[in-house]
């Protein structure tokens, strides 16, 4: 069986090799309800796309009420969030978590979606959850590999008994797992420090993009973030609140696609 399909994908996605991609989860509102910056999806998805990013991440009941954006000529890719997680409520914290599916890569297909996106949590302490999203990543896996659409596996470590998610160590450890699972892309944390990062990423044999997280007290933290992350050698960020939560959301948008292009232009000097 050939991939053809999951390279074209990916080749949307992640672009040539020197390039660094930006991203935006806009998936926060299936957990946590309509925060700051989620209220009217339609415009907000619109101001990604003029703000040039590559990807958009939408859960898959939002897709409808966006798709105006992704008509564009230059409309990014999009990315379906394929489940939801107890792990971001309060009962997550203080019962039993748990992790369910919320569509199929096949319907992730039919709403015009360019990759999967999963999450591996890991590190809670309950035996069964963590069997269970690993069969749940495995077969998630398998059928992507026999439709050509490629799996993006967010995977973490959350927990009460969690005492550091950024922890490097644990970073190798749950990235590799996603990776023998069979992900095509990483999305996880950033340790907090380029030359640790660096080793995660050549630990990982998958390209790994970097969640943003909290929104940062300003956007001049943001962007050191990802100065740092491309730095570290990822492929780019998820960012999340530090884009739909912004003062500025253009500005803050023109002011990050200026250091990935200035990532690209480096590269390209240097390979001269």
């Amino acid at each position: 069986m050939s991939d053809f399909g999951k390279q074209i994908r990916l080749n949307r996605i992640l672009g040539q090799p020197n390039q660094k991609r930006l991203i935006v989860a806009f998936d926060h509102a299936l957990p946590l309800g309509p925060i700051p910056g989620t209220v009217n999806p339609a415009a907000q998805v619109e101001q990604f796309v003029k703000g040039g990013v590559d990807a958009v991440l939408l859960n898959p009941g939002m897709i409808r009420h966006c798709v105006k954006a992704f008509l564009h000529s230059s409309a990014p890719s999009l990315i379906m969030r394929m489940d939801w997680s107890s792990l971001w409520t309060s009962f997550g914290v203080e019962g039993r978590p748990r992790s369910e599916s919320v569509a199929t890569p096949e319907q992730a297909l039919r709403h015009g979606a360019d990759a999967v996106l999963t999450y591996l949590l890991i590190g809670t302490g309950d035996v069964d959850f963590e069997a269970n999203e690993i069969a749940r990543n495995a077969q998630i896996a398998r059928e992507c590999e026999q439709l050509g659409i490629p799996l993006i596996v967010e995977s973490l470590t959350r927990g009460k008994d969690v005492q550091n998610p950024t922890d490097p160590e644990g970073i190798k450890l749950h990235t590799r797992i996603a990776a023998e699972l069979g992900a095509d892309v990483i999305k996880t944390e950033y340790t907090g420090d380029p030359k640790t990062m660096a080793d995660v990423v050549q630990a990982c044999p998958l390209p790994i993009l970097v969640l943003g997280g909290a929104r940062k007290d300003s956007n001049g933290e943001a962007l050191s973030v990802l100065k740092d992350v491309l730095q570290a050698g990822a492929k780019g960020v998820f960012f999340g609140r530090n884009v739909f939560q912004a003062p500025d959301i253009s500005d803050f948008l023109h002011q990050a696609r200026a250091i990935l292009d200035d990532t690209l232009v480096r590269s390209r000097s240097d390979s001269r």
